[in-house]
């Protein structure tokens, strides 16, 4: 199977975390790629995997601009072995991926997740060398139930990216801003207008916002780090074009 990009898409077998096996896929990117990334989906218990449709747009934006990116289903999401963690253990399946993609490309990464998976790429990614930039999307101040804390965030050294809803219903502005802009610098911090958690329109700004989500991590990606691929850009879709 192929993306729009031209990338292929291919089912990864032999990745196991510390509970079994974990169902990922990966999209191969460009044959001259500097980086790859790694996507981690929100809450399981929220109904959160892989196909996420925030998680699949942020997949588009890196694989448009070659890079491969390794997606995977958390402990007992879809076909992954174990059962939900509450956290602890989801961490140490990302571990697992990200060693996975060092062990078999080779590449500094680019960690991004949305929801429950940017708190735990972000904690995966702080200071590891090999993480080059991390993104936070939809970053929750409290959902299902549970409160995230993330002073870790004050000694996190690499570019750090946060992409929000203005009007995010689990991450409010009012008390994520002043969290976010305590993250060590570099980072940037962009809230869209008009959008909830899910990068859905409100109802006096209706109408999904997932492509302004896509310009803004595409822009991001793009100025932060040489891709060394001058000749391929991508549009707001993550499609790649001539």
């Amino acid at each position: 199977m192929s993306s729009s990009s031209g990338s292929v898409i291919r089912s990864i077998d032999d990745l196991r975390g510390p509970a079994g096996k974990l169902e990922a896929v990966l999209n191969t990117g460009s044959g001259n790629a500097r980086f790859a990334a790694l996507v981690c989906h929100p809450h399981p218990l929220g109904g959160g995997t892989m196909h996420n449709k925030v998680v699949y747009h942020a997949m588009k934006v890196f694989s448009g601009l070659g890079l491969p990116v390794l997606r995977f289903n958390f402990r007992g999401v879809g076909l992954s072995e174990g059962t939900h963690d509450h956290g602890p253990g989801e961490l140490n399946d990302a571990r697992a991926a990200l060693d996975w993609l060092d062990a078999n490309l080779g590449l500094p990464v680019l960690v991004a997740g949305f929801s429950f998976g940017s708190f735990i790429s972000l904690q995966l990614g702080c200071g590891d060398p090999l993480v080059h930039g991390l993104v936070g999307l939809g970053v929750p101040y409290r959902a299902e139930g549970r409160s995230y804390a993330y002073e870790f965030l004050e000694r996190c050294p690499q570019p750090k990216l946060f992409i929000s809803g203005a009007e995010d219903q689990f991450g409010p502005r009012a008390l994520m801003n002043p969290i976010l802009k305590h993250a060590a610098e570099p980072r940037e911090i962009i809230w869209i207008e008009g959008a909830e958690h899910f990068f859905q329109g409100v109802p006096s700004s209706p109408g999904a916002k997932l492509v302004q989500m896509q310009k803004a991590l595409r822009s991001w990606v793009t100025q932060t780090f040489d891709l060394g691929l001058p000749n391929v850009e991508a549009d707001a879709s993550g499609a790649t074009l001539p």
